[in-house]
């Protein structure tokens, strides 16, 4: 019970952490308010959430699988497996950013734990039923499983439709056309809103009458058409009188009403098991046998306001101070986005497959309608610097869309009684509303879909992994015992210490990145001055590194720069692909000789990070497979390599230093020098070839260096030169 009950408290926290991003995205999208605003906001509604939830923990308890037909000990294994591998699990999607939905993980996690504990009854004890679908709910389980996958379709193909209706509407040049329909529009997404907030958040209260809901469900058409009135007036009001931004209005609250509803309804997620231990453990004492069939677990049962608080405490901790929330977010953000910036996820046969089949549909659709229509459509989605000022990913009229769109589609599923998972229903919405809104243009479709096709595969690993894993874990406790429990819990507190590691790492990354991307106070100039400066800096730091590590054998150092030099390669490819044109269009209008130099500097410089790679890559390898070291003849030729190389190097870093080229044409003239080093060594390598002294892969490797050795010069060669006419034009 305290290993349940502490996991809990762990799953709490990290199932906030995915799921703060239902009900966050659009607020913190649109820049709506300040971050600790909007986090006040999904506060209160977490903890009206969670005081209003119904506390029925029908999933756990009895949703997947007929607790008649297991012990006490059975169902404790199973509850057991299914909090280990919920925390792991969902940690494990926080740590890369990806959302998930806490749902299907605890359904495939129960489905996997009670079908596993089921068959080594049925083979263990000759007693049991051998029918396995007297154990499982499989029915149930297929129903939901239908529904979630069937939202995610409806989801995006209605956030598409109304996106594209809501930009005819209001283009992007809102203003105008939102004071002639803000009011009644805002009216009809603060009814969606408050629609969703009684099916979705209160239809099942504990503090509200069922005689209260009852009315209400059976009055719904006629206080809906009320509350539109009256929501409209009060919006007019406030927008013509008051002067106030009603849509701030509406998506703070729409941002409440999801974190209510997240709160009220996927909190069984993370307590739910951990209720139904408890309810376990107390029909257990009072029987005094761990014998007992758990029959009354199908009974109806309401959980103590008091755990259900303190659960709302830790979520809106969790909230606040979770960074895994944040990154995230930042995933759905940035993919829905409509500015340029980094984009996270290359492009994939699949993504670019995509894209050229929508753009052939989009021009057999443009020839089929007349032209002023394109015309006048096209001019609806021209773009104006919609909220740059603020550096919103997108403006407020897509965030209201979301919301609204979701709270409907949600409410509406639960009206008739379908579940469907919150999480993919949002990010959904978002994806739509983002893809319809034109975010997703010819230079970033291909990197959006990218990210859309990874998270998606990720919900169907999701039920795939909480499948096996529940049926791994709960395997091993009932072979293993507390022995396997104890090793289980290690294993568990490792994964999540490790996770952490994994993440700060990532999040440094991403800081670097945006640090780097910003604009800076200094001069232009000065800064691309600084940066090759310091890439240099680091490529000859690994460039000698690694002839030593090779020299040693030393698979470690080899690994580590290995990786230093992929990252450097990678900072160096995105430098081209997004630095580049930024930086130009800074530079003055007429410094076109200065901006092609400028171009040929990062090009060159991008090459020497490409043959650094290929050199740490290859050396990595031959040391990893354990083949033969070099003989004393090849590592003394790379020796002198390395000292002529790292000789030219330090005068080149200083050169980059200082701004100072008096001394270039001198290390022009040491860089030919060791050209001759490096057919010395090829032709001595030859001869060692010829007389059988070294094998294949060691020749390989061996003239693999020299080579790429070769053109870092070269290339580090033609960068000098671009670098000191680029600095000479200004």
């Amino acid at each position: 019970m305290i290993v349940l009950v502490a996991l809990a408290v762990v799953d709490l926290m990290v199932g906030v952490s995915n799921d703060a991003v239902n009900f966050l995205n659009s607020a913190v999208g649109s820049k709506v308010a300040a971050r600790w605003v909007i986090l006040t906001v999904a506060s209160v509604g977490i903890i009206i959430g969670t005081l209003t939830s119904n506390g029925m923990m029908e999933i756990a308890r009895q949703g997947i699988f007929n607790p008649g037909m297991f012990t006490f000990h059975d169902v404790m294994i199973i509850f057991l497996a299914v909090m280990i591998c919920d925390v792991v699990l969902l940690d494990m999607f926080n740590t890369f950013g990806l959302p998930t939905s806490t749902t299907v993980s605890l359904i495939f996690e129960l489905l996997g734990a009670a079908v596993l504990v089921a068959l080594f009854k049925i083979w263990t004890e000759p007693a049991a039923v051998g029918d396995l679908s007297l154990y499982i709910n499989s029915a149930r389980a297929l129903t939901m499983i239908s529904a979630i996958l069937a939202s995610i379709v409806v989801a995006f193909v209605c956030g598409s439709v109304v996106m594209f209706v809501s930009r005819l509407l209001f283009s992007f040049r809102y203003k105008r056309a939102f004071r002639r329909f803000g009011a009644l529009w805002c009216g009809l997404s603060l009814t969606a809103i408050a629609y969703f907030a009684i099916f979705k958040g209160l239809k099942d209260s504990t503090i509200v009458s069922r005689e209260a809901i009852g009315w209400i469900s059976d009055n719904i058409r006629l206080l809906s058409l009320a509350f539109l009135v009256v929501s409209t007036i009060i919006m007019g009001i406030l927008q013509f009188i008051l002067k106030v931004n009603i849509l701030k209005i509406i998506i703070l609250a729409g941002t409440g009403a999801l974190a209510l509803a997240f709160a009220g309804n996927d909190l069984v997620n993370f307590i739910g098991v951990t209720m139904a231990g408890i309810d376990s453990y107390q029909i257990a004492s009072i029987a005094g046998s761990s014998t007992i069939t758990m029959e009354a677990l199908a009974e109806p049962v309401r959980a103590d306001p008091l755990y259900l608080l303190i659960a709302g405490g830790i979520m809106v901790f969790a909230l606040w101070f979770s960074r895994k929330a944040r990154t995230v977010t930042n995933t759905e953000v940035n993919l829905s986005r409509q500015g340029d910036g980094v984009e996270r996820f290359d492009s994939t046969p699949a993504s670019r497959a995509l894209v050229r089949s929508a753009r052939i549909l989009n021009k057999q659709f443009s020839a089929i309608i007349p032209e002023k229509v394109n015309s006048f459509i096209d001019s609806r989605f021209k773009q104006t610097n919609y909220d740059r000022k603020h550096k919103a990913a997108f403006d407020q009229i897509r965030a209201s869309v979301n919301l609204t769109i979701a709270a409907l589609l949600i409410a509406f599923a639960t009206s008739l009684r379908l579940p469907l998972s919150t999480t993919y229903v949002t990010f959904m919405v978002a994806m739509a509303t983002s893809l319809s809104d034109r975010a997703w243009g010819r230079e970033s479709a291909v990197y959006r879909i990218t990210g859309v096709l990874t998270v998606v595969s990720g919900w169907f690993i999701t039920g795939i992994v909480a499948f096996s894993a529940g049926a791994i874990i709960a395997l091993l406790l009932m072979w293993g015992g507390k022995i396997a429990m104890a090793a289980l819990l290690l294993l568990c507190v490792l994964l999540l210490i490790n996770s952490a590691k994994i993440h700060r790492r990532r999040e440094k990354m991403m800081v670097e990145e945006e640090t780097e991307h910003e604009t800076k106070k200094v001069s232009v100039i000065k800064d691309c001055n600084d940066g090759i400066h310091s890439a240099f800096e680091q490529i000859s730091r690994i460039y000698s590194k690694t002839l030593h590590g090779l020299a040693i054998e030393d698979r470690k150092i080899l690994k580590k720069l290995y990786k230093e030099a992929t990252e450097l390669y990678q900072k160096e490819k995105e430098r081209r692909l997004y630095e580049m044109l930024p930086t130009l269009n800074k530079l003055h209008e007429d410094a076109v000789d200065t901006g092609h130099y400028f171009v040929q500097v990062n090009d060159y410089l991008y090459e020497v990070s490409k043959s650094l790679m290929a050199i740490t890559k290859g050396s990595y390898e031959y040391i990893d497979n354990n083949h033969e070291g070099l003989s004393q003849k090849q590592l003394e030729g790379l020796q002198d390599i390395e000292k002529a190389v790292s000789e030219v190097y330090a005068n080149i870093v200083e050169m980059l230093r200082t701004s100072d080229y008096t001394n270039f044409e001198q290390t022009l003239a040491k860089r030919d020098d060791i050209f001759d080093l490096f057919v010395d060594n090829i032709k001595l390598q030859i001869k060692r070839v010829k007389s059988k002294e070294s094998s294949t892969r060691n020749s390989m490797l061996f003239l693999d260096i020299v080579s790429e050795t070769k053109t870092m010069m070269l290339q580090a060669r033609n960068m000098m030169r671009a670098q000191r006419l680029f600095l000479g034009n200004q």
